[in-house]
């Protein structure tokens, strides 16, 4: 995982690093039951490519939907990987499943 991922320990983590952030933000949903895991290890690789390649455009934070429950339930995250775009913390995108990093882009490019 790159450097530039935050991984929040708790919801209070994660709110923190929305309400710090002063760009958009890429929340990054992972599990870890047998289902999710393979898929979110690969999903690690291209969040963590994208946070690098949107230095100071974009925030990405990967958060653990058992770590976060409060997070997981606001933005309606069922399933893993998903991912929310928030912008001044609120959800203007949403998206579910592996994704590669051309989709991811332009996931985040229609609204950056």
């Amino acid at each position: 995982m790159a450097k530039r991922v935050h991984q929040p320990r708790e919801d209070a983590e994660f709110d923190f690093i929305l309400g710090m952030s002063r760009i958009p933000v890429l929340a990054y949903f992972t599990g870890t039951w047998p289902k999710a895991i393979e898929p979110c290890r690969a999903m690690d690789l291209v969040v963590g490519d994208i946070a690098d390649q949107y230095t100071g455009r974009l925030t990405a934070v990967r958060t653990d939907m058992t770590r976060c429950p409060s997070a997981t339930k606001r933005y309606g995250i069922t399933r893993a990987p998903s991912y929310v775009l928030l912008k001044e913390g609120e959800a203007v995108a949403h998206g579910t499943g592996p994704m590669t990093i051309t989709e991811v882009r332009e996931f985040l490019d229609v609204h950056l």
